[in-house]
């Protein structure tokens, strides 16, 4: 048994992160100090003057460790990923784990390409952003594309006799693949274009302004058209950037709202003197806002390091010193943190709050909304689930008694206002590679870290039943064998299909003495989501409930039919695609298994394998100047 009091005696006088954990093992608090020994002890001394959080905290602590470190900044580095790691109760978390997109320009290539990237790489490639507005980003890299014609595709190299694409045919390419590029003129485009996302629109539009005039001139009047057109899509885009300051860098505002229960912290990004950017982020773990915004700024910025030369702040924040070198030491440079008392940016942070006010309305009325509709599911699936299971299923489960495999479903009253259904379909190709899929919904969300995937073992042929009984009796047998990874039991189980497909559930569910409640999904002939289908307990016939009648539960479960087939036939496809890739190599002249694997990992596709010049072939291990005509031959 772990003593305290013991252990508080051999805590060092050096920098460090503290573990605090309660008496299930699991980790509750991770902190970081100067001295592990004066920093630890404080948590177990008078508690009097401690906040009441800091209290409830400290009642549940059975155990601790301790990491040591060299310096206090190598602590709050260790600090920031055992967070994210553990994700622990009384730490302040960052819930909303959002990566927005950025432009990238490839210019480790010969020949870039602008594509939409949500990573940020040390690869050469030059990054703009982050943007929240998705459809802007498509718009801008659409646009681009087709002014400058740039490439599109990911290919490096080029076989000789490589044929253009549709993109060449219609003037959306300049012919890379079979040679037709001036890479000087490609790159003076390239260059206009990062000028463009710069924020610097003008030269581009008064160019595009003067081709229209001259085609217009020539009566070309359709080309003139087009460039009157693309003339105005950039006049859309630069208006979706609202113009701050000209003079400011790049820099980052963070503040702190609160609605109710919930916290939020709100980025606001200029970049290049314009706004270009606002989001939300879901935080707990405290209401003290300079310490919700400190934590906030150490997660967020150790995740994405596209990191500004200044962020604003509200209020000084306590380790505002050491966060900065913190920030410096991820972005190769020197980062600020201010608080601004007048000018320029002090105007910019009032305009940031009030416009956080107008955002906490939003939010708040979103946030009802999402409580209406899932109160409104919630009884939809209560009402269900006592049309098949009895009024006195969700009498025992409301009372708080345990709720054993026999009885199915979770235990607590609150489990219930999330139900947790799990969905099951099956997919093969004339039975072949057949594969069967679990996706979990809870709430009105997936929860895509539940589902989980099945190869089929036992049934052989286009058997829908047979396998779906498969199915479900190995993922309740593993429930039955303590599987922590099936360990969470469903509230309901929906299968895609009608009454064969519920009726070969419930036998093997019978067996297994499992009490869950099985729904059918059938659908109309367009494969829509018609009706649910089951069948109540201690009748004989099954009963359905019109989904038209329910729009919320008709959306809900189109939603789950939706995913599970995606799932179900994704996982299918790789399989089919995989084995698909092993034939095509076997049917080559001097390829066994050693080669094929080797094209293969080296390569990673059919695809690349195919565009691969004799030379590249030669280069893997085993591949003879003889094997990789052959190779080349097969292809072309």
């Amino acid at each position: 048994m772990f003593d305290i009091k013991e252990n508080l005696k051999k805590l060092p006088d050096s920098p460090g992160v503290y573990i605090h954990k309660d008496k299930l093992g699991q980790v509750i608090y991770v902190g970081k100090a100067i001295s592990l020994k004066n920093r630890v002890r404080q948590y177990f001394q008078s508690p009097k003057n401690m906040p009441a959080k800091v209290r409830a905290m400290v009642s549940h602590i059975e155990e601790f460790e301790y990491i040591t470190t060299q310096t206090e900044m190598e602590a709050l580095i260790l600090e920031c990923t055992l967070i994210k790691r553990y994700m622990p109760k009384y730490n302040v978390l960052l819930r909303d784990d959002k990566t927005y997109p950025y432009i990238k320009i490839t210019l480790n290539e010969e020949f870039p390409r602008l594509i939409k990237t949500r990573r940020i790489e040390k690869d050469g490639g030059k990054y703009f952003g982050p943007y929240t507005d998705v459809g802007a980003v498509n718009q801008m890299i659409d646009f681009l594309n087709n002014i400058f014609a740039f490439k599109r595709c990911s290919a490096r190299r080029f076989p000789e006799d490589a044929k253009t694409c549709l993109n060449y045919h219609i003037h959306q390419c300049q012919g890379i693949c079979a040679g037709n590029a001036d890479r000087g003129r490609y790159l003076e485009n390239v260059n206009q274009a990062i000028e463009f996302l710069n924020g610097k629109t003008k030269p581009l539009i008064s160019e595009l302004t003067e081709r229209m005039i001259r085609e217009s001139e020539l009566l070309h009047f359709e080309k003139a058209a087009e460039y009157r057109d693309y003339i105005e899509a950039a006049k859309s885009i630069t208006e979706k950037q609202h113009v701050v300051m000209l003079g400011l860098k790049d820099l980052d505002i963070v503040l702190a709202i609160s609605s109710g229960q919930k916290s939020y912290a709100i980025l606001f990004y200029v970049r290049n003197g314009k706004l270009s950017g606002r989001e939300n982020f879901e935080m707990e773990g405290t209401d003290d806002k300079a310490e919700l915004v400190g934590e906030f700024i150490k997660q967020h910025y150790s995740e994405n390091p596209n990191i500004p030369h200044e962020i604003l702040v509200e209020q000084p924040l306590q380790e505002k010193e050491l966060i900065e070198v913190f920030l410096g030491e991820l972005a190769g440079r020197q980062v600020k943190i201010t608080v601004p008392q007048r000018g320029d940016k002090r105007d910019l942070l009032k305009l940031a709050q009030h416009d956080s006010i107008e955002m906490l309305k939003t939010i708040d009325e979103k946030v009802n909304n999402q409580l209406a509709r899932k109160s409104a599911l919630s009884q939809a699936l209560s009402d269900l689930i006592v049309k098949i299971q009895g009024e006195s299923y969700l009498t025992v489960l409301g009372s708080g008694q345990e709720n054993p495999l026999s009885a199915g479903g979770n235990t607590s009253v609150q489990s219930w206002k999330d139900y947790r259904v799990e969905a099951y379909d099956i997919s093969n190709t004339n039975g072949v590679d057949s594969v069967g899929a679990m996706v979990v919904f809870e709430g009105l969300k997936p929860n895509k870290k539940e589902y989980r995937r099945f190869k089929i073992r036992t049934v052989e042929g286009p058997n829908d039943y047979g396998s779906m009984q498969e199915v479900i009796y190995r993922r309740f047998k593993r429930a039955m064998e303590g599987d922590p990874a099936f360990k969470t039991m469903p509230d309901l189980l929906f299968i895609d299909g009608g009454k064969g497909q519920v009726s070969a559930v419930e036998q093997i569910l019978a067996a297994m003495k499992c009490q869950i409640s099985v729904v059918g999904m059938a659908k109309d002939d367009k494969h829509r989501s018609r009706a649910l289908i089951f069948k109540p307990k201690g009748k004989s016939e099954y009963e359905e409930v019109l989904l038209k009648e329910n729009p919320l539960l008709y959306k809900y479960t189109g939603a789950i039919q939706e995913e599970v087939h995606r799932f179900a036939i994704d996982y299918h496809r790789g399989l089919r695609d995989k084995k698909m890739q092993g034939s095509a190599l076997d049917e080559i002249r001097g390829i066994g298994a050693q080669r094929r694997n080797a094209l293969l990992a080296h390569f990673g596709s059919i695809e690349k394998i195919k565009n691969a010049t004799t030379e590249e072939l030669c280069a893997i291990s085993g591949i003879t100047e003889q094997v990789a005509k052959n190779i080349r031959e097969y292809f072309h």
